[in-house]
């Protein structure tokens, strides 16, 4: 019925992010933010913590 997924929640004005575990029902569709971007970018933004944090804080995963 459910899937487990990492959720993250982001305070863009403390800068301060938590995760945790979160159960999803198996056919809620999951929006990638990512998937737009070039193959070359989507890989080095998954590569780096801090720099994927900051690209969805600007707004790139919106």
């Amino acid at each position: 019925m459910f899937e487990r997924c990492i959720g993250f929640a982001w305070c863009s004005t403390c800068r301060i992010y938590s995760g945790n575990m979160v159960h999803i029902p198996r056919k809620r569709v999951l929006v990638d933010a990512l998937v737009s971007l070039p193959l070359e970018q989507r890989e080095r933004l998954l590569r780096s913590e801090t720099g994927l944090i900051e690209f969805l804080d600007l707004g790139g995963g919106a």
